[in-house]
């Protein structure tokens, strides 16, 4: 099946919002891992996980990454491959309640992913940066700076994955160095109001 990159159906957004779905999207983000670890590491039901499991394979938003020999049977480990985008359109569709517990799981998980990183010393880099600026805009400036975030964000995509072929280049070649080379980094975008009036048109 083809890989969904963006999401533009407002019926397959709700769907996954399910709390499980983004749970298991959680964990397999940054490693592989089978129903059976998922069901474990956030305790829930087995079957129910495996199914929500393969519901996220066949929108192609998890894959099969190998399986193992394991207690008599064959365990399945699965990754995710890309991270998906929603429309603007299938977005505004979408029940306030969703959008809400989707976006309240993703700041959670901002707010784990930044304080991990502060605490291992992931600040330390020489390149790294944290920046805010508050601004006020009208429509078309918001509209326009909206468009520069995507645009970032989609830049952000290719030079991982730009950098991802330069280091197994590397590794194949028996580069010492790459691994040495190589920064789980983390870019977190957020365009907001800020609860003050808009300004008119």
């Amino acid at each position: 099946m083809k890989q969904i990159t963006e999401i533009d159906d407002a019926r397959l957004v709700k769907g996954l919002a399910h709390p499980l779905r983004i749970a298991i999207l959680r964990v397999l983000e940054g490693r592989t891992a089978s129903p059976s670890e998922i069901a474990e590491e956030i305790d829930a039901p087995l079957g129910n996980v495996s199914y929500h499991v393969r519901f996220l394979a066949r929108l192609g938003l998890v894959e099969l990454a190998e399986t193992l020999p394991r207690r008599g049977a064959v365990e399945h480990y699965y990754r995710a491959v890309a991270r998906m985008q929603v429309s603007q359109e299938a977005w505004e569709q979408v029940p306030a309640q969703v959008r809400d517990a989707v976006l309240g799981s993703t700041l959670h998980e901002v707010a784990r992913s930044v304080g991990a990183a502060a605490a291992a010393g992931g600040f330390d880099h020489e390149q790294a940066q944290a920046t805010r600026v508050h601004i006020r805009l009208d429509h078309d400036g918001m509209a326009e700076l909206s468009a520069a975030v995507q645009e970032l964000h989609r830049r952000a995509v290719d030079i991982g994955q730009e950098s991802e072929e330069r280091l197994a280049s590397r590794e194949s070649d028996g580069g010492e160095t790459a691994a040495a080379d190589a920064v789980d980094a983390a870019l977190v975008l957020m365009l907001f109001g800020t609860g003050a009036e808009p300004v008119a048109d």
